[in-house]
């Protein structure tokens, strides 16, 4: 049963910021394994859950990212990662990509929400295209995340791909897409209330991933003209 991070949890995450080798690492892993790992994965374990439970046709699945960083790509990074997480999306398995849920811890932040990180170029331009043809749904929940704790992010195209208007301008130019709730590592992240916060969370984000989550499905822009 998930009771929440400690601030000793946090402290092992600015270790591994300030001393990213394998010597430090080898010599707190148990910290890792007894203070992050285990508490991130009883959360996962609930929320999964819970969502299975809500949700039973999504055929959501759970990860846990581990510590290790891939060793061909650490671009002279050290080889574990200081922010861990753990996401619940439906299976990949069209390739096609799919938003997900996801919860983040760092030493100097924590978040959650839901992303659509892996957006192929032909899924963003059904994206716009959608837009395009009818802005009323996706203008109801940005509204609706407006009034919210959840904010937009994303990495916007060098060039805006259109002009849609102020309220849907910021979705209509990211390559990426995603809303998130960010908060210092203190308060309700030491506490048990953490999974309920996230679970409400997800469940009010619903909206946004079902959006997403049929993104793919829609005819190519060249197949709708």
């Amino acid at each position: 049963m998930f009771q929440g991070f400690t601030p000793a949890a946090v402290e092992f995450l600015w270790g591994v910021r300030l001393n990213n080798n394998r010597e430090w690492f080898t010599a707190h892993k148990q910290e890792y394994l007894t203070l992050v790992d285990a508490p991130l994965r009883e959360l996962s374990q609930q929320l999964w859950e819970a969502m299975v439970h809500a949700y039973p046709k999504d055929g959501f699945q759970q990860h846990v990212c581990r510590i290790y960083r891939d060793a061909r790509r650490l671009h002279g990074r050290g080889p574990y990662k200081d922010h861990l997480w753990l996401v619940i999306a439906r299976p990949n398995e069209d390739r096609l990509g799919r938003p997900a849920f996801y919860f983040e811890i760092a030493p100097n932040y924590f978040s959650y929400g839901c992303g659509f990180w892996d957006m192929s170029p032909e899924t963003a331009a059904k994206h716009r295209a959608r837009i395009d043809r009818d802005p009323k749904p996706l203008a109801a929940i940005a509204r609706r995340l407006e009034r919210s704790k959840f904010s937009l992010f994303g990495e916007s195209y060098k060039r805006p791909k259109g002009d849609v208007g102020k309220l849907l301008n910021p979705w209509y130019n990211l390559r990426n897409i995603g809303v998130s709730f960010d908060d210092n590592c203190e308060g309700v992240l030491f506490t048990p209330a953490l999974y309920d916060d996230i679970l409400e969370a997800f469940h009010f984000l619903m909206p946004f991933y079902r959006y997403f989550d049929t993104l793919p499905g829609d005819a190519s822009p060249k197949e709708a003209t």
